[in-house]
């Protein structure tokens, strides 16, 4: 039952999304997983130790049904992650659906609605056999993340997966740059979620500029970061307008990524304000917690993908900070660099409005080589760019390292970047080295012969019992955000680490042997 208190509710079309307090098929669905997942994507789990969860599990169909019955509200999307409806109605028949037993909660795009403090705040910047290839232009912007030594060891991305959420991607399926792309087989499907139809070769042509950092190639001009990799389009952002629904559809296409067993989704996309300002975010709302999207993403990296954002190019406005997702705890947030490696004056600052250090990392972003709308070799600037450059590394440099976390993964490029010990607000912490990733992550077969450590979780100290006649070990202790919170030796006289000052959550214990060095996820417990 909803009450009116003497307010006058309007008959205009909002948009809000609609949660719902359980999934009552759950058992079912995960008992059959392969109804909901394909076996690439089990497959991606397993190798990261991730459980299917009610998570995972589809939005009952009743409920939507139950929704979809109601006169004047309608259904544009859906997320399973977060158990929720994204509808389109009057306030008051949004606000009647409290009535149905299984609605958890609505919430309101518009800011008013929900009882929070109108936004005021500004704008948001969108669109703003060993291997040798000649790059031509393109060289250095992967030259800057040593990805060219990733490609000259053979990972060129074979095997990886991208999803690329984005505004549109007109002549991908005709342009010269992309036939390599095309002759291989590497594009594995797309969707428009904006039209809701199979025609994903069209919209903006930011989305074309943005795969080609990664994929395009025109010999002696251009070879993208990750040219070997796998590819789905999918469009989610309508460059016509600015409204929630697309933080929606943005969800709803990671869910998809997901199920198709996609490794890394990158998304050029930021949300700070829309055509109504009602629906505005805050800095206060880049907390990682608040924005529908930002939610969402955080669920797609607890799936096990990688999620690459732009941080956007709002940082010579009055509003100069990151936005939506960018401010996710776990998306790796990318800022953008010229070709001397010098910051942009357009890329977005940290941190998030909870003081998380923000970008993670950069690349260039600056007169950035890729293919334009009209299908040839050309420059661009922005976020936009660096994001893409940097996310087709980071596929080649999984797929050398395939058997690591996504969690591992992300850990490393963090503290490859030149900044990682001094991070700033603007540059976070700056630029990864890639070679040197790879070189501290080459480790012996048989590095773990030497100890053995215990247990996991933990709750006040981490045991280690050495093997044969090894006597020490270096160990660091990461959180979340990959800061380093503690520094110790450990010997077979002394080998038990005291944490039980650390706050439960989920930490990565990086170990040091003879320049080698291996990282765990491992979880304090109270």
């Amino acid at each position: 039952m909803f009450l009116v208190f003497g307010l006058q509710m309007s008959n205009s079309q909002e948009h809000a999304w609609v949660y719902f307090k359980d999934k009552p098929n759950a058992a079912s669905f995960m008992s059959t997983p392969l109804t909901m997942l394909t076996q690439k994507a089990l497959d991606r789990r397993s190798k990261q130790n991730i459980n299917i969860d009610i998570t995972d599990v589809p939005i009952e169909r009743s409920y939507i049904e139950s929704i979809i019955g109601n006169t004047g509200i309608a259904v544009k999307a859906k997320s399973k992650w977060l158990n929720a409806l994204h509808i389109l109605g009057s306030e008051i028949d949004i606000l009647a659906l409290e009535n149905l037993s299984f609605v958890d909660r609505i919430e309101f795009a518009a800011n008013d609605l929900n009882n929070r403090p109108q936004n005021t705040k500004l704008t948001k910047n969108k669109f703003n056999v060993k291997t040798t290839f000649n790059y031509g232009s393109a060289a250095n912007q992967i030259e800057m993340l040593k990805g060219d030594f990733l490609h000259q060891q053979d990972f060129t991305g074979t095997g990886m997966t991208i999803a690329v959420l984005d505004g549109g991607f007109p002549n991908v399926n005709v342009f010269s740059a992309f036939q390599r792309l095309r002759a291989n087989d590497q594009i594995l499907g797309g969707y428009d979620y904006v039209h809701r139809n199979s025609n994903f070769y069209t919209g903006d042509s930011h989305g074309t500029s943005v795969l080609s950092t990664m994929v395009g190639f025109v010999n002696g001009q251009l070879v993208g970061t990750a040219p070997d990799a796998n590819y789905y389009l999918f469009i989610t952002e309508d460059s016509a307008i600015e409204i929630p629904l697309e933080e929606s559809l943005w969800v709803e296409a990671a869910e998809r990524a997901d199920s198709l067993g996609v490794d890394i989704i990158n998304t050029s996309l930021g949300y700070s304000t829309f055509d109504d300002a009602r629906y505005n975010y805050t800095y206060a709302d880049m907390n990682g917690k608040t924005a529908f999207i930002t939610r969402g993403a955080d669920i797609a990296f607890s799936r096990g993908m990688i999620i690459v954002n732009s941080a956007g190019n709002s940082g010579s406005d009055t509003w100069h900070y990151i936005t939506a997702p960018a401010d996710g705890f776990d998306v790796l947030t990318i800022g953008a660099v010229d070709e001397n490696e010098i910051i942009m004056v357009f890329s977005s600052f940290g941190p998030t409005a909870d003081g998380r250090i923000k970008p993670d990392a950069n690349a260039k972003g600056g007169s950035t080589t890729i293919i334009n709308g009209s299908g040839v070799v050309s420059t661009g600037s922005g976020t936009s760019f660096a994001s893409p450059v940097i996310c087709g590394v980071i596929a080649c440099f999984w797929q050398a390292y395939p058997n690591k976390t996504n969690t591992e993964i992300v850990q490393i490029i963090r503290e490859s970047g030149h900044l990682f010990t001094s991070p700033t607000d603007q540059e976070g912490y700056g630029i990864p080295d890639f070679q040197n990733a790879f070189n501290t992550l080459t480790i012996d077969d048989n590095f773990m012969d030497n100890f053995e450590l215990y247990p996991n979780p933990f709750q006040d100290k981490i045991k280690f019992q050495f093997q044969n006649d090894f006597n020490e070990l270096q160990v660091s202790i990461y959180d979340v955000l990959g800061k380093r919170i503690l520094d110790k030796q450990i010997s077979k006289h002394s080998p038990v680490l005291q944490v039980s000052h650390l706050s439960k959550g989920l930490y990565i214990l990086k170990i040091i042997q003879n320049n080698k060095s291996r990282s765990f996820k491992m979880i304090k417990e109270e």
